[in-house]
């Protein structure tokens, strides 16, 4: 199977460099006939231009549109077998005599009857460009299918690392949900019920699930919906959100549960050491022609030395999301935090939106209004 789709790659590379070999080989004829007319000036520039072109152009047919029917070699992308050897002088011969005689007939001479020293240097040459032409085409066409590969294993590399990343954050979640029911089936047995039916309820939708490298933004808003109202049962009224999601950024694509760790975070950090009610509100919307995600927090907020710990890659959730974002986006995607006022902490992520991305509503997205819970 592996060597069938490395023939089907081939082909269809080589139809995608088709033209591209073809303008190279008029650029070829064209430098061939300067050479030729200042070595022996006998005739017009526009004389050797023609033949040379003609030549040239027949001699690229021979060898360059087999390949659109012939078997490939994955590696160059050259023929395969005898075929590989022998289409050069092929080319060559065919290209010679079949270019010559269309000359012929358009100027009306006949290139047999050239002195044969003249005859001698044109057939040298077209010998020599020949080979030098397709040596070219042979090692350039090497080079390009090896940066492809290279290419090719660099991005399934990190789709890997992509999903480890994510099978990570998973269980991360659930060892701290986990914890927080420990604790509150001590306290309240009916209400670590509820967390407990939440809970199975949040793992069988988000867990069920194929895995993907990337979902709609209002998959993700809808599993963070499904998140913030467990941790409602945990915290009462001490936790109220808010999700904003514009219907026309419903079927934007990003990676599976990028938000959720930071908003475990505002909870955590933010949240949970405030003895007073706190708020989480996290929103997306366009900026600039790419996507701002943002998860704001009315809790502690950070003191100077968590800002900078926090700002510097540190925490779990934050170098989940900073490798994440490298991954998936190079250098195009940034994170960014600041203190909220009075108090809290804000954190905007930057994306850029894809071309293949869907900006129309989903029928299966959230409102296009704010979805908030209050518990």
């Amino acid at each position: 199977m592996a060597a069938a789709a490395d023939t089907r790659l081939g082909a269809s590379l080589e139809r995608d460099a088709l033209l591209r070999r073809f303008i190279q080989t008029q650029a070829f004829c064209f430098t061939l006939s300067a050479v030729l007319h200042l070595i022996n000036g006998q005739h017009a520039y526009e004389f050797d231009l023609l033949y040379s072109v003609l030549i040239g152009t027949v001699m690229w047919a021979i060898i360059d549109l087999s390949r659109l029917v012939a078997p490939l070699d994955p590696d160059s992308g050259w023929h395969k077998g005898l075929l590989g050897i022998a289409i050069v002088p092929l080319g060559i011969v065919g290209g010679f005599l079949i270019g010559s005689k269309i000359g012929d007939a358009i100027t009306g001479q006949s290139t047999w009857d050239m002195p044969s020293a003249d005859l001698r240097l044109v057939l040298s040459v077209t010998l020599l460009a020949g080979l030098a032409a397709s040596l070219f085409f042979y090692f350039s066409g090497r080079t390009a299918r090896q940066q492809m590969r290279i290419e090719s294993a660099q991005r399934t590399a990190a789709e890997a690392q992509l999903r480890l990343l994510e099978t990570q954050l998973e269980p991360h979640m659930l060892f701290n949900t986990l914890a927080n029911l420990r604790v509150l089936i001590n306290l309240d047995p009916c209400r670590a019920q509820q967390m407990l039916d939440r809970l199975i309820a949040y793992l069988r939708a988000t867990l069920g699930a194929s895995r993907a490298t990337a979902h709609p933004l209002s998959a993700e808003f809808e599993r963070l919906d499904d998140y913030l109202q467990l941790m409602a049962i945990r915290m009462g009224e001490r936790l109220h959100y808010t999700l904003e999601l514009p219907a026309e950024l419903r079927g934007v694509n990003i990676p599976p549960l990028l938000l959720q760790p930071l908003v475990e975070n505002a909870i955590k950090h933010g949240l949970e050491p405030c003895e007073e009610c706190g708020g989480i509100r996290v929103s997306a919307s366009l900026e600039s022609g790419g996507l701002r995600l943002e998860v704001a927090d009315t809790g502690v907020g950070m003191s100077e030395s968590a800002s900078h710990r926090v700002a510097s890659g540190g925490g779990f959730g934050l170098v989940h999301v900073r490798e994440r974002l490298a991954k998936a986006y190079g250098g195009r995607a940034s994170v960014n935090l600041a203190n909220e006022t009075p108090h809290g902490t804000r954190i905007t992520l930057r994306l850029p939106l894809e071309e293949t991305i869907d900006l129309q509503p989903s029928p299966a997205a959230l409102p296009a209004q704010p979805a908030t819970a209050v518990s």
